[in-house]
Parts: C-alpha cells; sequence; structure tokens
C-alpha cells in the first residue's frame, strides 16, 4: 500500500510535543512491513533539520488566491535502518514564522488559513510527486481539512477518489476551532457547515469536519478511545463519535526502544539490563547528585517529568505536597508548564531541599536520568491519551504510579497473579492518590516483590513494531482485506 502521512510536526524536522515522536517514528515502522510510506509537513522557519531543495512548486488556491508552495525533501530513519521520505512545503506567508502555533501572547489568528493552505498543499505535493495514495493517514485537527477536501471539493478526482482516510486523534482537548467566516477562508463549502458536518455550536471544527468524512478514526490508546466516547471526557465531540462507534479504533503508541533502553542508554551513568540490575543503584545515586540530594540507597525515590497543568494532575500534587514531604521519600520534578505551577516549586523547593528536587525546565538528558535512576514514577494526569514516560519507566524498572486513565490504564497493570509492574488509582483525588503512593511504598519494603515488579515491566514490549502492525490491519480492513 501507498501510504501518505499528513503531520503538522515530525520529528527531527519540528515538534511542539507528542505528535511530532510519533509522525517520526510511525511512518518508518510500517514502511519496515513492506508498504510505501510518504510523510508531508510544512517547513517552519526554525527547521531542526536541513531538507534538500527539490526544485518543484506546486499552486494552491485558497480564498480566490494564488500561492505557491516550494517542496523540500528530507528523510526519516527507522530503528532498522530504513528509511521515509518527507515532503516539507515552504511557504513564506504561513510557515516562517518563529513559533509553529502561537506566541506567548496566543494562537495565530489566521491558523485557520495556515492549514488549510497546509492540507490542500499536502494533496498538490502527493500528485505532483506521483505518490497515488491507498491510505492517507492525518494527525489532529491541523490535517483533517484533508479528509473534507478530498470527500467534499474533489469528489471526482481519480488521483484520490480510491483511497482510504484514518484520522488518529492525540489530543481531543485541541479541535481547532474558528468563526463561521473561516469558511470563505478555508474554500469550504457553505452547505457543509451544518450540525451534521463542520458547524459546531456557531462555529467551525476542523477536527469534527475530518471524523465527518473519514472512513477511520482511531485514538492514541484503547482506553481514551472509550473515553472520548463519553459525555465526561467526548469535548462535545462524543455524540459524534458515537454515531460512528464502528469506525473508532483504539490503537496505543508505541516507545522507540533504540532511544529509551536502559541496557544502551548513553545518557545514563551505567548501563543495566533486567538480569543485572546493580546498575540501577549507580543512576539513582547519580540522580540524587544531580538535583543535590542526599545520598539515601534505601530511601525511595520518585520521578516525574512532565508539562507542569492541572491536566496531568498538578493540582493533586500541590495539595498533598505537605503529607508527600513527611513520608521516607524523594521527589524530583522536571519540566515547564503553566505559570502558578513554576511560583508554586519555586516557592517550597529551598523548604523541602533535602527532600524535593525540581528543575523547572526542559533537559533530555536529565530525563534519562530520571528514567533510570528514580524507584518509582508518578503520572497523577486527570487524562492522559496515551502517555510515554509510564512505558519509558516499565522498561527501565522504575515502577509506575498512575491515574487509571486513558492509555495509562491500559499500559501499566496493578497486581494480576504476579504479573503486576505498577500502581494505580482511579478516583481524581488527592486522598485516593496518596493510598495508591503508599501501597507501592509499603510494597517497596519487600525487595524480592519490588524486583518481580520491575522485572515485570522490563519485559514489556511496546515498541513501534506492534503500533504498525495494528494500524496496518485497520487499513487493510478498509479495503474489506
Amino acid at each position: 500500500m501507498n501510504v501518505l502521512f499528513v503531520s503538522s510536526e515530525v520529528v527531527p524536522y519540528s515538534k511542539t510535543g507528542g505528535l511530532a515522536d510519533v509522525s517520526g517514528s510511525l511512518p518508518p515502522a510500517i514502511a519496515a512491513l513492506g508498504h510505501a510510506v510518504r510523510v508531508v509537513t510544512p517547513k517552519y522557519k526554525k527547521l531542526n533539520k536541513v531538507a534538500d531543495d527539490l526544485g518543484l512548486d506546486v499552486t494552491v488556491t485558497l480564498e480566490g488566491l494564488n500561492r505557491t508552495t516550494r517542496l523540500f525533501e528530507g528523510k526519516i530513519v527507522g530503528e532498522a535502518g530504513e528509511f521515509v521520505p518527507v515532503t516539507l512545503l515552504a511557504q513564506s506567508e504561513f510557515f516562517d514564522r518563529d513559533e509553529i502555533y502561537s506566541t506567548p501572547g496566543g494562537d495565530y489568528p489566521d491558523n485557520d488559513a495556515r492549514f488549510a493552505f497546509f492540507c490542500k498543499a499536502a494533496l498538490e505535493a502527493a500528485r505532483a510527486l506521483d505518490f497515488k495514495p491507498d491510505i492517507i493517514h492525518l494527525n489532529d485537527w491541523q490535517s483533517a481539512l484533508v479528509a473534507v477536501y478530498v470527500r467534499a471539493n474533489m469528489r471526482d478526482d481519480p488521483f484520490f477518489s480510491g483511497a482510504r482516510i484514518v484520522l488518529t486523534v492525540h489530543n481531543l482537548g485541541y479541535q481547532g476551532l474558528f468563526s463561521g467566516e473561516t469558511l470563505k477562508k478555508a474554500d469550504i463549502e457553505e452547505s457543509l457547515f451544518t450540525p451534521q458536518c463542520l458547524e459546531f455550536f456557531g462555529r467551525v471544527n476542523y477536527l469534527k469536519g475530518g471524523m465527518i468524512f473519514a472512513d477511520a478514526v482511531t485514538a492514541v490508546s484503547e482506553g481514551y478511545a472509550r473515553e472520548i466516547m463519553t459525555e465526561e471526557q467526548g469535548m462535545g465531540l462524543d455524540g459524534v463519535l458515537r454515531e460512528r462507534a464502528g469506525r473508532v479504533h483504539g490503537i496505543i503508541n508505541g516507545v522507540d526502544y533504540s532511544e529509551w533502553n536502559p541496557k544502551r542508554d548513553k545518557y545514563i551513568v551505567t548501563n543495566y539490563t533486567p538480569k543485572k540490575l546493580i546498575g540501577k543503584e549507580a543512576c539513582k545515586k547519580d540522580l540524587q547528585n544531580a538535583f543535590r540530594l542526599p545520598a539515601l540507597p534505601d530511601v525511595p525515590l520518585i520521578g516525574m517529568i512532565s508539562r507542569l497543568a492541572e491536566q496531568k494532575g498538578f493540582d493533586l500534587i500541590e495539595e498533598a505536597m505537605p503529607d508527600l514531604m513527611i513520608r521516607d521519600l524523594q521527589l524530583v520534578i522536571l519540566g515547564t508548564g503553566e505559570e502558578k505551577y513554576h511560583k508554586y516549586f519555586e516557592s517550597v523547593k529551598s523548604k523541602y531541599k533535602n527532600k524535593l528536587g525540581v528543575k523547572l525546565a526542559y533537559d533530555n538528558t536529565l530525563a534519562h536520568k530520571i528514567e533510570a535512576g528514580a524507584d518509582m514514577f508518578l503520572m497523577p494526569s486527570l487524562y492522559e491519551p496515551c502517555g510515554l514516560n509510564q512505558m519509558y519507566s516499565l522498561k527501565y524498572g522504575t515502577v509506575p504510579i498512575v491515574r487509571a486513565t486513558g492509555g495509562l490504564d491500559d499500559t501499566v497493570i496493578e497486581d494480576a497473579g504476579g504479573e503486576g509492574a505498577g500502581f494505580k488509582f482511579r478516583d481524581y483525588t488527592t486522598a485516593d492518590m496518596l493510598a495508591c503512593i503508599d501501597r507501592a511504598l509499603k510494597t517497596y519494603m519487600d525487595r524480592k516483590a519490588w524486583k518481580k515488579i520491575m522485572t515485570n515491566g522490563m519485559a514489556k514490549d511496546y515498541s513501534w513494531k506492534q503500533s504498525a502492525e495494528k494500524y496496518v490491519i485497520l487499513y487493510q480492513s478498509l479495503f474489506g482485506e
């Protein structure tokens, strides 16, 4: 099959979050299964890697104006050495900006036109490169209009008419909501501005349009696929999804074990394996030194790497901090996010300087040290579509403590006939989180039981190969295969 993979950000060329990681890892994993994959993404001003100018232009008409985009090409290299071509779309008016989606002052006001152009240009780039897709795989609201254009504006176009469309929802909280004026700006037929199509409480909803016209909608975990069809977590689109329940699928994201594996991790002080766990002790001491905490080998050390936001459970952390700090433990936190949490942690880290380490930054090396050196990893998220750090933690023998939601619930098993690899709590309350942490702390004292939990987790396989195989099965099912 020919798979056209359309994403607004792709590692190693651009990144604001997990979408970029998925877009840089899943396509090569699909290609490794014998399929032709081409990724299309904008060429932003802050390009993280050089791409080659193909000397080829395509023209897109938007709001009555013809705009040209120059095609560049790079590549993504997979774990097994296979590579996937990446077509980058250069267009100065829309993509030559300091940031991808927004500035500290808010979203770019023309994001509707910017990503409508991206969607149209992605299709024209495929045509210009003679890459006739069997599958068009879209990601989040920024590429969702591709489905609308193919099914409504280009319904009789033989180049795309046979393609099946898959839309992956990475986070339903971001939908691409714009005023009714967007219809004209984005070249969307006015007949589509109805509750049955793109209209959403008087506004244009790009993600909803993609859902309506896609042949399949995937969420990034089975649990999240179920949750987004509920009123509590459906963000207003639960009805749309329930009506299409047969088209909604959950496929967990994968992990790049070439980077996240304690056996070969280049960022940690000592490598280790399930059979030789002694190296983890050295990693713990190194982590304590990095945060200037006392090097106490027998005190359980809990790690967190996260965006500092309420969605990630930091309101619970703040409320629970006095209770956490009277327990026999150490806690290290790495991340950036909402200003209120920056101010809070700045105010308390000196008060608990022997038990709490905080770095308000993005630091990849330190992230690896936390995964390797912590005994436990805390993720008390309000909701979590997939989550990656709990899967990293399992591989590192760093026992996850998570709220049972979305991908966290799918990937972390507690006390299942000796197969448990972590700890979970269900109610989004400080009391339930603390009770779960206490269960983990008590189990930690039983070194034999703790080692079993660690090695259970280290044996889990959440590689991209597993995810890619599930996507290919889904692709094939859309053709009745």
